[in-house]
């Protein structure tokens, strides 16, 4: 899951591909997308297989491990590590159409079969909503969780991987379209207090339909979901809420602390940081006013400071949208970014009045969501007793995945942080996490012994 995007809250994300393998009748697919689905292998080991585009596919393995793969003769693949495009010399081989057999790197495996029940439901202002809940098979109670969307606008019911990785390992996901994306209904929007309502009818609809089989309950947010998953989680009961590489600051803070942390990787001092954060703070009252206002004010500034040598190097979250363009041309944009963003929405009040535990898992080196206020926030409630838990993988970015980076300073991801699914698991089944899960930092109240 490389986030190599446009912005976590202004674009769309390239998010991870996934179909879910039924026991119902098959989907029309191309060739390449009747391998999909989770697969357990003769060591007990699970690997995911996900459709990219045309004939390519993409496994992921519980433990973190990524690769993409391309068809060759004989019905053998060639595995690429990671996102990087090279060979990584395990080798697949994929049975025929339909017989849900693998061989991955000498162990051999079948496809796993899930209770698959397609459930569409009312989001706020009667907009329909598709989903579908998916459990392990069997009648035991399994705990649940509802994914809830980041901004991307791609099919969660296709792109989210994690509708059968959980189930893979004994979990429950509900899983929907959010609106105007996919096959739900409605016009795509970024307003949080709406996205939190659609995400409140949502778990209701999967407590309906796992039924006696639900155990607990709750939220997994990633990036912009949060901001959306702690909202829904007051609005209405929740066992628990996971905020994957999400935000306890504003959209406008974001901006100012993803500056911060480029142009301090690439050397600059403090008082370099502060001038381009002055250019920063006048682009982001462009966006918070829907582009109505503030362009003599970034006029000003960003001439201040044009002839500056490292002015070439602001980027942000968002500042950098603005940079080339004069005021006609980003009123003339402007409509691209209609879509409700709440730029200056603090996330702090809601947090403080959570009482629903939370787990939020942070990547170091992300970009798009900075770590260190976000973490100093978490930590001062950590302290002030509420039950959260923080987990920071130092080496992570957006998406929490490892990567590596080029001459250019661009990043290539490589592979998911070791232990970053089994924490999501555990704390979605016990409600605490164990001491040890790669080279996570974690503190707070379910930290394990």
């Amino acid at each position: 899951m490389p986030h190599n995007r446009l912005s976590s809250t202004l674009g769309a994300c390239f998010a991870s591909i996934a179909l879910v393998a039924t026991t119902g009748p098959a989907r029309a697919a191309d060739s390449a997308e009747c391998h999909v689905g989770s697969y357990k292998l003769a060591d007990g080991q699970i690997v995911d297989i996900a459709p990219i585009e045309a004939d390519r596919l993409r496994w992921r393995s519980f433990d973190g491990a990524v690769g993409e793969l391309k068809p060759q003769p004989g019905g053998r693949w060639q595995s690429l590590y990671g996102w990087t495009g090279r060979p990584d010399g395990i080798e697949v081989a994929l049975g025929a159409c339909g017989e849900g057999k693998i061989r991955f790197a000498g162990l051999d495996g079948h496809r796993l079969t899930f209770d698959v029940t397609e459930g569409d439901f009312q989001g706020r202002d009667g907009v329909t909503l598709k989903g579908r809940l998916i459990l392990p098979k069997g009648e035991d109670k399994v705990p649940v969780v509802v994914l809830v969307h980041g901004a991307e606008r791609d099919a969660a019911l296709r792109f989210n991987f994690l509708q059968r990785l959980f189930p893979a390992v004994g979990i429950g996901v509900f899983v929907y379209d959010k609106r105007g994306t996919g096959t739900s209904g409605g016009v795509y929007t970024q307003d949080f207090d709406l996205l939190a309502d659609d995400a409140t009818a949502a778990m209701a609809t999967a407590r309906r339909l796992a039924g006696t089989r639900a155990g607990r309950v709750g939220y997994q947010g990633a990036s912009q979901g949060g901001w959306v998953a702690p909202l829904a989680a007051n609005r209405a009961p929740a066992d628990f809420v996971i905020v994957s590489f999400g935000l306890a600051v504003s959209i406008l803070d974001e901006d100012l602390q993803q500056m911060e942390m480029e142009l301090t990787d690439k050397g600059y001092p403090p008082e370099i940081v502060a001038k381009a954060q002055e250019i920063a703070r006048a682009a982001g009252e462009i966006f918070a006013s829907n582009f109505k206002d503030g362009y003599a004010e970034f006029d000003t500034v960003r001439a201040k400071y044009r002839g500056e040598s490292w002015y070439k190097n602001v980027h942000g979250h968002m500042t950098w949208l603005l940079l080339p363009h004069e005021e006609a041309a980003i009123r003339a944009e402007a409509v691209k970014y209609d879509w409700g963003t709440p730029f200056r929405y603090d996330p702090m009040p809601t947090l403080v009045a959570n009482k629903t535990p939370q787990l939020w898992v942070l990547g170091g080196r992300d970009y798009q969501a900075p770590a260190k206020e976000t973490s100093r926030r978490l930590g001062a409630l950590i302290e002030a007793g509420k039950p959260f838990t923080l987990a920071v993988y130092p080496g992570a970015e957006h998406g929490m995945t490892l990567f590596e980076t080029a001459a250019d300073d661009s990043r290539v991801s490589t592979r998911f942080a070791e232990g970053y699914f089994a924490m999501m698991r555990d704390f979605i089944k016990d409600g605490e996490i164990g001491a040890t899960y790669g080279d996570a930092r974690v503190s707070g109240a379910d930290k394990g012994d």
